[in-house]
């Protein structure tokens, strides 16, 4: 029995979908239409594609990204599966952060009317001074990069988090923190948290008060203080949430040893996954390239003798771990070839 064909416009109508969201699918390789008319450039699709148009209608209204989507139509039955569950652990994780976000709106606002406390907290000043140290590297000083010219504290349920970026590059550090007042976040200006680690070295403990607007910092007998940086910070923990594809691990020789490729416009390394370092259960190309800027590479890596690499593509984020580190972490944005 032949198959009746649909216009675009019959398509959309029956599945949901916009003619353009049609036409950007096809365009993406995501859902292509059965025929084409060569004269016309008119598509045509099949009535067996309406239930994955309806499909495709779905997952795009739960804000699935591309890539998963193409997996749950094209992939096994488990695949697709694996792919609905971890959009499901993103989902809630956003809702996590929004609960958040909002939680922290509130809490402005109240001080519209009520006065803050005060937050002080207490750490170890080797800790401290080992987090500062791991996230420095990606944490600019430039004043024309005002969003992110500093480390951004995040202290919570007895841990301190440390967060540098300079939008090609993150990096996040932990250490354990007494917290004496409310949970707080604020962005420590780069210039204030230079002359912080140099107090460090001397002392065993640290303490740090963030009074409304104000920091000061306290080790070893000595003390100074600064404003906090008006500024926005990006939302660091949806990009920890990654899913890789392969994962690498390198000794910090043979990291050293990573050819530079010195026809591109920056120092550039490429990373190579192989099927062997694909991980298990995950629906994933055999093997890919992803390319970084290999000094980025090097200063993420400082002085790690070994180091783990995890790749979810040639276009997603490389993220490091370091097996003697766990309360560390980076990632690198990939540079396009």
């Amino acid at each position: 029995m032949e198959s009746t064909m649909r216009s675009i416009g019959e398509m959309a109508r029956a599945s949901g979908l916009s003619p353009g969201t049609l036409r950007f699918y096809d365009g993406a390789g995501v859902f292509v239409p059965a025929e084409v008319d060569r004269h016309t450039g008119y598509r045509w699709y099949a009535d067996e594609q309406l239930p994955d148009a309806r499909l495709l209608a779905r997952l795009r209204r739960v804000g699935m990204p591309l890539a998963g989507i193409t997996r749950v139509l094209t992939g096994s039955p488990a695949e697709a599966r694996a792919e609905l569950d971890a959009h499901l652990r993103r989902l809630e994780d956003g809702l996590t952060d929004a609960r958040r976000e909002l939680s922290t709106v509130r809490a402005l606002l109240d001080s519209r009317e009520f006065p803050v406390p005060q937050t002080r907290l207490t750490v170890p000043a080797p800790a401290l001074a080992a987090a500062l140290d791991a996230v420095r590297f990606a944490a600019p000083a430039d004043a024309a990069l005002p969003a992110v010219a500093g480390i951004f504290l995040d202290a919570e349920d007895g841990v301190l988090h440390l967060v540098a970026t300079d939008r090609y590059r993150l990096a996040v550090a932990d250490c354990p923190a007494d917290l004496d007042g409310p949970p707080v976040s604020a962005l420590l200006p780069t210039a204030l948290a230079d002359a912080a680690r140099a107090l460090l070295d001397d002392a065993e403990e640290a303490e740090l008060t963030l009074d409304g607007g104000r920091f000061t910092i306290r080790a070893a007998g000595r003390a100074l203080s600064g404003e906090r940086a008006e500024a926005d910070f990006p939302d660091y923990r949806r990009l920890l949430r990654l899913e890789p594809t392969h994962r690498i691990t390198l000794t910090a020789a043979q990291l050293r040893a990573l050819p530079e490729d010195t026809d591109a416009d920056t120092p550039t390394a490429t990373l190579t996954a192989t099927p062997a370092d694909a991980l298990p259960d995950t629906p994933a190309p055999d093997g890919l390239l992803v390319h970084v800027n290999r000094d980025f590479l090097l200063e993420a890596a400082g002085t790690a003798e070994q180091l783990v690499l995890e790749l979810g593509g040639p276009i997603g984020p490389l993220a490091i771990r370091f097996p003697a580190r766990a309360d560390t972490f980076s990632l690198l944005m990939p540079i396009a070839r």
